[in-house]
């Protein structure tokens, strides 16, 4: 058998992002222009406090979107703050945006890419 190999990738992490159904296309085109290289996203129902939102009295929808998008460390704080701002998750009932440190990541990565991610003294 052909010995393979891999990239593990350690200086990463996850961005996630809940949002109300139908904002999730606006956060992932802030991302991509911020400089992320694509989303995951998929739908879910939320549960808990649905009526309302604390005394503000602001109805929370129950369907949401959650967005998943691995980003380098270089990048992770701006893209964070891109996708927060697109979201308007500064507005009560809008969303949760949190960020989490991965350990080691793999996938493909093709060796022209891997060569301009050497430093040149390697």
């Amino acid at each position: 058998m052909a010995k393979r190999d891999f990239t593990v990738l350690t200086d990463a992490s996850l961005i996630t992002c809940i949002v109300e159904k139908g904002q999730a296309d606006t956060i992932v085109k802030a991302a991509r222009e911020a400089g992320a290289q694509g989303a995951t996203v998929y739908y879910a129902r939320g549960s808990g406090v649905r009526e309302r939102l604390g005394l503000l009295g602001v109805a929370v929808e129950v369907e949401k979107e959650i967005i998943n998008i691995v980003v380098a460390q270089e990048q992770v704080d701006y893209v964070f703050e891109k996708m927060y701002m697109a979201g308007q998750l500064d507005t009560p009932g809008k969303g949760f945006i949190y960020m989490t440190p991965i350990d080691k990541a793999a996938t493909f990565i093709p060796i022209e890419v891997l060569e301009k991610l050497q430093p040149a003294n390697a």
